[in-house]
């Protein structure tokens, strides 16, 4: 079974303003089985609706279209479908009580213009909205199912899983899409796939996609299938062979983050870390801290962008910063050295870097970080560049930062009494 979503409103066609309902929406049709076969985003133009409608009605069994259900006049999505469906518009007596009762409850006054949103299709099944006034609808016709669901992510979501999964999962055809996702860094895009091709070329039936983002290439698996058994079977067995072939420069087989895969590494061995930052201004610490229980690992971090603060904050020597510049391998080391010191805690990471557009020198471009890690016995830098902007780099720094980080456990675990060579 296909499907095609229709992503609906101006707003969408604009800079400002991204899609993420499809993105959601795909995995979710995804785990029904459904495939989307296509993604199409349309402004808020009758004429341009009804040809995106009309010509996905003919590809696809499912058509989705997201927004322009609300009440002002540019909010035509209702109108649009029922037409080219030949469906009455008519007003809806549940749907407006709802509507005029959620106003009551919050103390505000309906606006007229609200009541548009109570016009409902003939044989539309109205799909009640709790956390908005813009009811979705369920319309079938000719063997095709139309589906419309209003715009703001926290009400689709879940009118999505609570009335529209039970009803596509009926008419599934038992096909599912069994996936994997492998997360590696270090290495870049054309030897991940040089190691690998040899591999997955030998499994035609699964779809092999090979993606490049800042700081880690990530390999997606895919295969549809009705033996979910036999599928998970194989999928495992390419994934066992690419981890050999890529070995520790895979962090995740299950789709972790960087930050996921480290925190997990800390709590595992009781372990606590600080951070001492300059050019990531901080990216490092948020990214440590957006994992929930991070208090268990992470015990604070600064952002010395000056010279001045180096010194004062985390004892970097002032003689040093003068003789090898603030970003230098020494500096970095000082950084990590100074703020594990400071904090008390197991592992401290410094990183100091050219993050541009400017400030660059023929010695010192943009895109050269030091990243640093100490331990309080031994310290280790790594010195890279990286291409790019400036949020390019600060997040490849922040990256690299991470997989020191990882990979000073993996070693670390490696060296104990009794671990596998």
């Amino acid at each position: 079974m296909k499907a095609e979503i229709i992503a609906v409103g101006s707003e969408l066609l604009t800079p400002d303003r991204l899609d993420t309902n499809s993105l959601f929406l795909t995995r979710e049709l995804n785990k029904l089985g459904i495939e989307v076969s296509r993604k199409i985003i349309v402004g808020d133009q009758r004429g341009d609706l009804r040809d995106a409608f009309a010509q996905a009605l003919e590809r696809a069994e499912v058509v989705i279209a997201t927004g322009g259900l609300g009440p002002t006049e540019d909010d035509i999505t209702r109108e649009v479908a029922a037409e080219l469906l030949g469906r009455k518009l008519e007003s809806n007596p549940e749907v407006l009580l709802g509507i005029q009762e959620r106003f009551r409850r919050f103390g505000r006054e309906m606006a007229e213009v609200n009541k548009r949103q109570a016009m409902v299709p003939e044989g539309a099944v109205v799909l009640e909205n709790l956390r908005g006034t813009a009811p979705g609808l369920w319309m079938e016709s000719k063997g095709r199912v139309v589906i419309l669901l209003p715009g703001p992510p926290n009400e689709l979501e879940p009118m999505f899983a609570r009335h529209v999964v039970e009803r596509l999962a009926k008419r599934s055809s038992g096909l599912r899409q069994m996936t994997r996702e492998l997360r590696v860094t270090g290495l870049p895009e054309s030897d991940v796939d040089q190691r690998i091709a040899p591999i997955y070329t030998k499994y035609p039936s699964v779809q092999t996609t090979i993606l490049a983002m800042a700081g880690e290439i990530q390999v997606h698996l895919r295969s549809w299938t009705k033996d979910a058994r036999g599928t998970e079977i194989v999928l495992d067995e390419i994934v066992e062979q690419i981890s050999v072939a890529l070995a520790e420069n895979i962090f995740s087989t299950r789709g972790a983050t960087l930050e996921e895969v480290v925190a997990e590494a800390l709590n595992l061995n009781g372990a606590t870390i600080s951070t001492a930052e300059s050019c990531t201004g901080g990216l490092l610490a948020e990214r440590l801290t957006r994992i929930p229980g991070s208090s268990s690992y992470f015990l604070g971090g600064v952002v010395s962008y000056s010279n001045d603060l180096k010194s004062a904050w985390v004892d970097v020597p002032p003689e040093m910063i003068e003789s090898r510049g603030a970003v230098s391998p020494e500096v970095a080391i000082s950084l990590a050295e100074g703020i594990r010191r400071r904090t008390g805690s197991t592992l401290g990471m410094g990183i100091t870097g050219v993050a541009g557009p400017g400030g660059g020198t023929p010695e010192k471009p943009v895109g050269l970080v030091h990243v640093a890690l100490a331990d309080g016995g031994t310290s280790r830098e790594r010195g890279l560049f990286f291409p790019g902007d400036r949020e390019r780099v600060r997040w490849s720094a922040s990256q690299a930062a991470l997989d020191m980080v990882r990979r000073y456990f993996i070693r670390n675990s490696a060296k104990k009494p009794g671990a596998k060579g």
